[in-house]
């Protein structure tokens, strides 16, 4: 009984979180003059709208929202910056993970960092910390295995 209604209410609560996830969607190379993505200053969320990410308005659908961050070493220069910036919505994490951060460097000594999150508007925060849903989710994942 217990477990047919945490199974119940987790898929009823899937919908909400898969097919209406609104991300911030930007790039440090869209506009060179002024830092509109939040390369090197606070992302600036008043003035940006976030767009639901299976609409028309999205560049790329999905059902998760991303923020993409590529920093080269000193005097490594593109587009005139150091650092570009990235937020869009997503729909594959090469994780397969939300609410984490992944990092590396390339063999040219670009520093990447791609963060992946699944709540509305959570690329425009500096930190990506896990939605409520993916902690419910999990919660009820664990307790139907105990049982």
């Amino acid at each position: 009984m217990l477990r047919n209604i945490l199974i119940t209410l987790s898929l009823c609560s899937l919908p909400a979180a898969v097919f209406c996830v609104r991300c911030y969607q930007c790039a440090s190379s869209q506009n060179l003059l002024e830092d509109t993505c939040g390369a090197y200053k606070k992302f600036d969320t008043d003035s940006h709208i976030a767009v639901e990410c299976n609409s028309d308005e999205s560049h790329m659908p999905g059902s998760f929202c991303m923020k993409r961050t590529h920093q080269g070493p000193k005097g490594f220069i593109w587009d005139g910056r150091w650092r570009q910036v990235i937020r869009r919505c997503a729909s594959v994490a090469e994780t397969g993970v939300t609410g984490v951060c992944n990092w590396g460097v390339y063999d040219n000594g670009v520093y990447w960092e791609d963060c992946y999150c699944s709540s509305d508007e959570c690329n425009g925060t500096s930190s990506i910390t896990s939605s409520l849903f993916i902690l419910v989710v999990s919660v009820i994942t664990t307790v139907i295995n105990k049982l």
